[in-house]
């Protein structure tokens, strides 16, 4: 069905609007998959655009038909008085369109203003969840607004659904994302404790822990139902609108979904704690993803099903109503007005993404490429093992690239008494890699040792600064060394950690006198709303990061120059320097 309402017919025209909002949508869900692809509780944004288009162009087949006022004849006769009666109100309705058209243009000409400074937010900070929903609101507030202008109030009720659609994949901010996450893993972990204990598995609750006499089953994000919990509310919103239901009826459907993901993931975790108490943990995480899928499933075909039964129940007989529409809406004059908003809409869209990027690009006109380099790992050393990452910290750091390996080091010699000092060293090494642009340039400053290690309870007792380390003739590493101690008092088996860290940037100034961030490599980033305004306004996006943070372990005291010796030796034997192309 050809729309005469966006073009009058006109090729031009209707191109110019589909390649205006062509770039509008996809501009937010570029922004937006960012997230969908490094967090699995989000990976169901990835269908979200594709409903939404389905859902718009069904929306658009049954929309209201336009019904042109101050017709030559009525329907329902043709005496004088009831067309002057019909005149009246039309040139009444005219005026009230008109104002609230001037409405729409005002709300979304200041949608697409607001677009600038979002944008030149968002690529030094395209991590910051409120970005992402002021960024969505801006294009929801704009096509609506397009919309209400083409075809009134009808127009606006009829399109807000599907136009709104997307809002579903726009991550949660932390403050009510975190509640929600915390709260559905302890009531999941304690439902699943409970009922194995009722099976005969004596099992223990710890936090989101429980405790079986195989070891330690997690009940984290993915298995707490908040992945499943979002992707109901999606599938209940979709099913709801495909099947016309009224507002009450989809909310019913909506909680429902919810339900049957909240108590399919208590089976889950349920059925993961019991093969992991009968059989073994290599067991039970090799179903892990499989029950997860099916919680998917499972919610999918009870909201379908519902769906079914709450559409049968919807009275047959209703007809839809042909709403009119504003003689002025289709009216050449106007649409050709509107298409010349169209047109400068679509250059203010294009001069957005430039005047954004040419504002980074004048600021990093200084900046001079580095050294790339990367981990040798040394697989033939004692006891060399693979460290496996945590999926919480994958997702919080975001990374590309992530490994951790394991391995001892040789006794340190400063006593020969058989002290504790004498005994072989832990080592432990972290590797993240980020790549340009997809992460906040702050966001690699997080995994540091002073901000983890204390979080499990080392406690920080020395933090001698930062000191180059050279590794070829020509290239030297900045690490900066702390001391943590785990345990109270001073007993000879207490635990010492030496953690060295570095970071390094892809790109840098020339100088850094002139920056008020605090240096990466020297110290920690507070994460502040203020730091992330002083990025923008130095110019400071995201050119790819790396962070090497190793940690030499002991029991007892160990002498601090005798530790820096240690790392200054082997920190030549771990790095390998990449040749640029």
């Amino acid at each position: 069905m050809k729309s005469r309402a966006f073009g009058h017919g006109n090729p031009i025209r209707l191109a110019a609007i589909v390649v205006f909002f062509a770039l509008l949508w996809l501009g937010l869900w570029r922004q937006l998959s960012g997230e969908w692809s490094v967090n699995d509780q989000y990976s169901y944004g990835w269908f979200v655009p594709f409903f939404a288009i389905i859902l718009f162009w069904l929306r658009l087949e049954g929309r209201p038909k336009a019904v042109r006022l101050g017709a030559r004849s009525l329907e329902l006769g043709d005496q004088r008085s009831e067309v002057r009666e019909q005149r009246t109100d039309n040139r009444e309705q005219i005026t009230e369109n008109r104002k609230a058209r001037g409405l729409a243009i005002v709300l979304g000409m200041s949608a697409l203003l607001l677009l600038f400074p979002t944008r030149l937010f968002e690529i030094a900070n395209p991590d910051w969840r409120p970005l992402s929903w002021l960024h969505a609101t801006c294009v929801v507030t704009v096509t609506l607004a397009f919309l209400w202008s083409v075809g009134g109030v009808s127009w606006l009720r009829h399109f807000a659904f599907p136009v709104a659609f997307t809002l579903i994949a726009v991550p949660w901010v932390s403050p009510l994302e975190e509640p929600i996450v915390q709260g559905l893993m302890r009531v999941v972990a304690a439902i699943s404790s409970e009922l194995v204990a009722l099976f005969g598995i004596p099992a223990q609750l710890e936090g989101n822990l429980i405790r079986i006499p195989n070891g330690l089953v997690g009940v984290n994000e993915a298995c707490s139902g908040v992945r499943s919990l979002q992707t109901s509310l999606m599938i209940g919103l979709l099913f709801g609108e495909l099947k016309r239901l009224s507002i009450f009826r989809r909310v019913i459907l909506v909680f429902a979904a919810a339900a049957i993901a909240f108590v399919g993931n208590c089976a889950r975790a349920f059925f993961l704690v019991w093969v992991a108490a009968t059989r073994n943990m290599a067991t039970a995480n090799s179903w892990h993803d499989f029950a997860g899928y099916g919680i998917v499933g499972l919610v999918f075909v009870g909201s379908l099903a519902l769906a079914a039964l709450l559409g049968r129940k919807k009275l047959e007989s209703k007809k839809a109503k042909v709403e009119k529409e504003e003689s002025s809406a289709s009216r050449p004059g106007f649409l050709l007005s509107n298409f010349y908003f169209i047109l400068c809409a679509l250059l203010w869209l294009v001069l957005v993404e430039f005047a954004a990027a040419g504002w980074y690009r004048a600021h990093e006109s200084s900046l001079v490429a580095t050294t790339r380099w990367d981990v040798k790992w040394p697989r033939t050393a004692p006891n060399f093992r693979d460290v496996p990452i945590d999926e919480q910290v994958r997702n919080i750091l975001r990374f590309d690239h992530g490994q951790a390996a394991a391995w001892r080091l040789p006794a340190l010699d400063s006593t020969n008494d058989g002290s504790s000092a004498t005994r072989p060293l832990i080592c432990t090494v972290y590797f993240f890699r980020w790549k340009a642009g997809k992460n906040s340039a702050l966001l690699a400053n997080l995994h540091r040792p002073d901000v983890c290690l204390p979080a499990v309870g080392w406690g920080q007792t020395a933090d001698t600064g930062v000191k180059n380390y050279p590794v070829t003739p020509n290239l030297s590493l900045p690490f900066r060394h702390f001391e943590f101690r785990h345990g109270a008092g001073d007993q000879p088996t207490q635990q010492i950690a030496h953690a060295f860290y570095c970071l390094w940037e892809d790109r840098v100034p020339a100088s850094a006198a002139t920056s008020q961030l605090p240096q990466l490599a020297s110290a920690p980033s507070a994460w502040t709303r203020d730091e992330r305004v002083r990025a923008v306004l130095e110019g400071r996006r995201h050119l790819g990061q790396q962070v090497m943070e190793l940690i030499i372990q002991s029991r007892g005291t160990t002498d601090e120059n005798e530790i820096n010796e240690q790392f200054a030796r082997l920190v030549p034997t771990l790095i390998k320097v990449e040749s640029r192309k």
